[in-house]
């Protein structure tokens, strides 16, 4: 089912940075599928379009001819402090200064995040004027200091959450390696989570082109239940465990340990980090009410993803 509104963009540019990746691939498909003509940015080529090489951590990108810009390209993982904080900064912050400068009058939408929120007041409903800072990652750190720069600019960024999908190279693969000796440990009882179809995501990117400038949160109509969600996601793929709760305390005492010991091993990326703890052991569910009012409708369901999860070629 295709978006009644899509029919605006046939022969549009739009430039999609970051194309190559997860969440920019579907994006850069969506758009073609909508009739733009897109130019995929980024170190490699995107899924469709014209490629144009761009360094965000180096160059300006070359946005002749681009009717718009969608913005995706991110450095992303969850390192909190050290040496990575400076190679997230020059993607997501100096890159993000680069392309404000070359986009110029150019309508932009820079995708965001629901990490730039403060972890510490209540998330139970997180409308956008949650306060932001507090992030537990450079990535969060980052992210919310390039959307400063894009918002100052006049941008549309939005601020999914937890987004997953095919070819899923974080959300999903973090949980099925959560799983010890057939069980899945989980810190503290059952929360409400928010979490975003890639679809739905590429979705917004497309219809924000035409939003009022300011951030928008973007996440599936509905919050999930942890403990559900995570037993279908292991079930659709074949993983048989039994969800087993720990005190939240101590999941993050272990996770600190295990941040401490990465430390002294650059090359390890851990599983546990007071991150992934903080984002499965409390309620966090984004208010989308500001994107629905513009006419936004998220398709997409967590269940329709699992249905198909058989046919997607990246196992996670």
């Amino acid at each position: 089912m295709t978006p009644a509104w899509s029919a605006a963009f046939a022969g549009m540019r739009i430039a999609v940075t970051g194309a190559s990746g997860f969440c920019g691939s579907e994006v850069a498909r969506a758009a073609a599928a909508a009739g733009a003509d897109v130019v995929c940015l980024g170190r490699r080529p995107g899924p469709v379009g014209k490629h144009i090489p761009w360094d965000a951590t180096r160059e300006a990108p070359d946005l002749a001819g681009a009717d718009t810009v969608i913005h995706l390209a991110a450095a992303v993982g969850d390192p909190s402090r050290g040496p990575a904080e400076a190679a997230f900064r020059a993607v997501n912050v100096d890159g993000t200064r680069r392309l404000i400068d070359a986009a110029r009058a150019r309508p932009v939408v820079w995708v965001s995040s629901g990490s730039v929120y403060d972890p510490r007041p209540d998330r139970g409903l997180v409308s956008e004027s949650h306060p932001i800072g507090g992030q537990l990652t450079a990535y969060g750190r980052t992210k919310a200091e390039g959307e400063r720069l894009a918002l100052a600019a006049g941008a549309v960024v939005l601020r999914p959450r937890a987004v997953y999908g095919r070819g899923d190279p974080h959300l999903l693969p973090r949980i099925r390696r959560g799983v010890r000796a057939g069980l899945a440990l989980l810190p503290g009882p059952d929360v409400r989570l928010s979490l975003t179809a890639m679809e739905n995501l590429a979705d917004a990117c497309l219809a924000a082109i035409a939003w009022p400038q300011g951030a928008y949160n973007v996440a599936d109509a509905e919050p999930y239940w942890r403990d559900a969600s995570i037993r279908a996601v292991l079930a659709a793929h074949g993983i048989r465990a039994r969800v087993v709760h720990i005190p939240a305390a101590v999941a993050m005492s272990a996770a600190r340990v295990t941040q401490l010991l990465a430390g002294l091993a650059p090359s390890w990326v851990p599983a546990l980090t007071p991150y992934s703890v903080d984002q499965v052991a409390h309620s966090v569910v984004l208010d989308i009410s500001k994107a629905l009012a513009q006419g936004w409708r998220p398709r997409w369901r967590l269940a329709d993803y699992l249905a198909n999860a058989h046919a997607f070629p990246r196992p996670i």
